[in-house]
C-alpha cells in the first residue's frame, strides 16, 4: 500500500476526472482568449511596456551616477544662486551627500515603477491604449545621458531634484 493511500484528497475517481476536465477547460479557454488578443493588436502600442523596460533597465546607471549629479546639482545652484560666502564654505559637503541619498532613492523608485508597469504594459500592449506614468521624473527631468529613439529612449544620470518640463 502506498504511504499516501489513506488520504483520499478528490474524493474519488469521478470527482478527480472533473477536476481534470476542468482544468482542461479553463487552460484551453485562457489559450484562446491570449490568441484572440494577440490577433486583435493591429494597432497597439507599446508605450507602457516599454517605459518600463526602460525603467528597469537604465535604474542601475542612475543609481551608479548618483554622486555624480549630485555634485553636478550642487555646483550648478552654488553658480546660478547669489548666495552669502559662508553658505558658499558650508553648504556643499552637506548639500551632496543630501542630494546624493535623493538621487539614490529616486533611482529605487524608478525600479519600482519599472516593476509596477510590467504587468500594464503586457495586458495593455493588444490594445490602442496607454497607461500615464506612474514616476514623472524619469521621463521628465533632465539627465546626464538622454537619447531618445522610436524604440528605446537612453536617458540616465536623471536629475531627480529639478523641476520636471
Amino acid at each position: 500500500m502506498p504511504v499516501f493511500a489513506h488520504l483520499d484528497v478528490w474524493g474519488g475517481t469521478a470527482v478527480a476526472t472533473a477536476v481534470i476536465r476542468v482544468a482542461r477547460l479553463g487552460s484551453a479557454c485562457a489559450l484562446a482568449a491570449l490568441v484572440a488578443l494577440a490577433a486583435a493588436g493591429a494597432s497597439a502600442t507599446p508605450a507602457t511596456l516599454k517605459r518600463s523596460v526602460q525603467n528597469l533597465t537604465q535604474w542601475p546607471l542612475d543609481l551608479a551616477l548618483s554622486p555624480v549629479v549630485a555634485s553636478k546639482t550642487v555646483y550648478e545652484n552654488l553658480n546660478s544662486i547669489d548666495d552669502s560666502t559662508g553658505v558658499r564654505i558650508a553648504y556643499p559637503i552637506p548639500g551632496v551627500i543630501w542630494t546624493t541619498a535623493v538621487q539614490v532613492g529616486a533611482s529605487v523608485l524608478r525600479v519600482v515603477t519599472g516593476v509596477f508597469e510590467l504587468i500594464p504594459g503586457l495586458i495593455l500592449l493588444p490594445f490602442d491604449a496607454d497607461m500615464d506614468p506612474l514616476f514623472d521624473p524619469a521621463e521628465e527631468n533632465p539627465a546626464l545621458v538622454d537619447f531618445d529613439n522610436p524604440v528605446y529612449h537612453v536617458k540616465f544620470g536623471t536629475n531627480y531634484t529639478t523641476g520636471g518640463e
